[in-house]
């Protein structure tokens, strides 16, 4: 029996797991909550694989800040390097820009010649991140999913104007206290974000690359809507781009094993 591919993303949150079979077709994709152990999140991917989860079955690369804990992986790679990869494998390997909202750190990164060229990451704040956003909508009570749904109704443009995620609950709190509607305020929280990503998009030397999003807030259309607007040009995705990190990581495992070398 042939090994299969395997890409590995355990991320602060989520982690997220890519089989690619052996023409590179997208198998099985599927996250579960990282929890509080990247060990008991490993477990819980294996138990949704299809195959036990080992060197035997699978070629394996993981990534993400808990990838250490994935000890059967052949290599272990970082996250831009990975997603990366994964973007290219989705949208094709023309000059790109990727962002991707992760739960702890936003990245932008510039895909050039199969490769990274440049990429900034805010890994030293919360602002503009998952957490960020997760943070927000417990105050409001709602859902993540929620936050956007409420967004997309506003009917006044409300500003959130500090970027730190201390500062900008107690926004929120004053917000709430002054009677403004959680519409409003669920799109005052959205547009932060999407002004933070575009300040770091801005810091790219190449800004005028197509813009693609990847991570959990590329199935979160109105956010990508207004980043669209933000940015004043489209933003593009895909279906698997909460994937990339996984796919990517897979997508290298498949190359390292016909290389003989995982």
């Amino acid at each position: 029996m042939e090994r299969k591919f395997l890409g590995i993303d355990i991320g602060s949150t989520a982690a997220k797991a890519v089989v690619l079979d052996e023409k590179g077709e997208i198998e099985q994709a599927f996250t579960v909550p990282t929890g509080w152990s990247s060990f008991e999140a490993l477990k819980s991917i294996g138990s949704k694989l299809s195959m036990p989860m080992d060197e035997e079955h699978y070629a394996c690369i993981a990534t993400g800040y808990g990838r250490n804990a994935v000890a059967f992986a052949g290599k272990t790679m970082t996250e831009i390097t990975c997603h990366a990869k994964g973007a290219m494998t989705l949208f094709g390997e023309n000059p790109m820009n990727v962002v991707d909202v992760g739960g702890q750190d936003t990245k932008v990164i510039t895909c050039r010649g199969k490769a990274v060229e440049e990429f900034f990451m805010n890994d030293k704040c919360s602002a503009g991140t998952g957490k960020f956003l997760e943070v927000m909508a417990n105050r409001l009570n709602i859902s993540l999913e929620e936050l956007n749904e409420l967004a997309r109704k506003h009917t006044e443009e409300v500003k959130i104007s500090s970027m730190c995620t201390v500062f900008a609950e107690s926004e929120v709190i004053s917000l709430v206290g002054q009677g403004v509607l959680r519409e409003n305020i669920a799109y005052g929280i959205l547009q932060s974000v999407a002004g933070k990503v575009s300040q770091m998009l801005g810091k790219l030397r190449n800004q005028d690359l197509d813009i693609y999003l990847t991570g959990g807030l590329c199935e979160a259309e109105y956010f990508q809507e207004l980043l669209s607007e933000v940015l004043g040009r489209p933003i593009h995705s895909d279906k698997y781009a909460r994937y990339a990190g996984a796919l990517g990581a897979a997508a290298f495992a498949k190359e390292q094993a016909e290389k003989g070398r995982i």
